[in-house]
């Protein structure tokens, strides 16, 4: 492990500590018939009357911390010895991680919200669309399901695209090598 990675490590469980030490909390109201709506975040060793965590809120942040934080220690890892000519590798993909790790954070600054007054029971939650995360969020309530879509999206999507912005090595077979040597073992197994 390099410093830059330490740097980024020390970052990371900073983050973690401030998110352990304020976490995202909801207000529950009777006049609003007890539906949980956003409030903010607080002391976590304070009493907050009528608040609750926000377990849901609360889990996607640490796994986007961790997430960024694992995204950091590739971007800033050492250039392979034969690779001293590109340092870090592939461009492409060092963008991609770049692009998911600036995407992960935007959906957390920017999640789903839906008023109180639209929230059904209903088995696909409503929204009312993307607010800023520390803006008056008082009446509206976050749409976690969409939130957990979202962060899964942008990761499958960030894996796939970096998978294939991969250097092809030299001793890798294409997919048509590996069809023609499949067809050559079954026509010398059928002998």
């Amino acid at each position: 492990m390099n410093i830059a990675q330490r740097i980024a490590l020390v970052v990371a469980l900073a983050n973690l500590a401030l998110l352990a030490a304020f976490p995202p909390y909801d207000y529950v109201s009777q006049q609003y018939g007890n539906i949980p709506t956003f409030d903010g975040f607080y002391f976590v060793l304070e009493a907050h009357q009528n608040r609750v965590m926000n377990a849901n809120f609360f889990a996607l942040e640490i796994f986007v911390v961790l997430t960024n934080a694992c995204i950091a220690l590739l971007l800033l890892r050492d250039p392979p010895v034969r690779q001293i000519r590109r340092p870090g590798g592939n461009r492409k993909q060092r963008a991609v991680l770049a692009l998911v790790a600036i995407n992960l954070v935007l959906v957390i600054l920017f999640p789903p919200f839906e008023i109180f007054s639209a929230i059904t029971k209903a088995a696909l939650p409503t929204f009312q669309g993307f607010y800023f995360l520390f803006g008056d969020n008082s009446l509206r309530q976050l749409v976690t399901p969409i939130l957990y879509m979202e962060v899964v999206l942008i990761l499958v999507n960030g894996g796939l695209l970096w998978l294939l912005f991969r250097d092809k090595k030299q001793g890798e077979l294409t997919p048509e090598q590996i069809r023609a040597m499949a067809q050559r073992i079954q026509a010398s197994q059928k002998r």
